[in-house]
């Protein structure tokens, strides 16, 4: 079974972790830069979506997307694009016909203990997938970590136990 965990937005991430093999893909959130007003933003890029994840959706597959909200301090159009870009997510989701569902960021950061903001996402995801550390490695590579921590919740969410944190051929962690 494949479990996606997304974290929207246009420097977020979705993560594909394949229970069976242990394998983890993890892809940038692709992007295209759009012209509003007098800025030219980037934008989620619905169609490249699709494209990146079309090859992943056989099988039995879930999806969780963390549900975005809008944050004190953040711009009216800040929070309208980020809300565009989860809708984005969510339609290209559906065309693919993957089911999913939204989980606010609170419930599956306490249950992958994760603490510190996204330098911390990126330190737990580096703690989780020893194989893979190089891909949370950067300060930018935030949204690829939260992608990768989402689908290792929705994998051990749907399992009830902890055992889809360990690579293939290693030790338990201890937690």
């Amino acid at each position: 079974m494949k479990f996606v965990g997304i974290d929207p937005g246009a420097f977020g991430a979705v993560a594909i972790l394949d229970k069976d093999s242990r394998e983890l893909v993890v892809i940038d959130m692709p992007t295209l830069k759009v012209k509003r007003g007098p800025r030219v933003v980037n934008q989620v890029d619905a169609h490249m979506l699709a494209d990146a994840l079309r090859p992943h959706v056989s099988g039995e597959i879930k999806a969780l997307i963390e549900k975005v909200h809008a944050m004190p301090g953040q711009g009216v159009s800040s929070m309208f694009s980020f809300g565009r870009a989860a809708g984005i997510v969510e339609g290209v989701l559906a065309g693919l016909s993957v089911s999913f569902e939204l989980i606010p960021p609170a419930t599956w950061t306490k249950s992958m203990r994760t603490f510190g903001g996204k330098d911390g996402s990126r330190q737990r995801a580096q703690e989780l997938f020893p194989d893979y550390a190089h891909l949370f490695a950067r300060k930018k590579d935030d949204g690829r970590a939260e992608a990768a921590l989402i689908a290792c919740y929705a994998a051990e969410r749907e399992d009830n136990e902890p055992s889809i944190r360990l690579p293939k051929g290693r030790r338990r962690l201890s937690l």
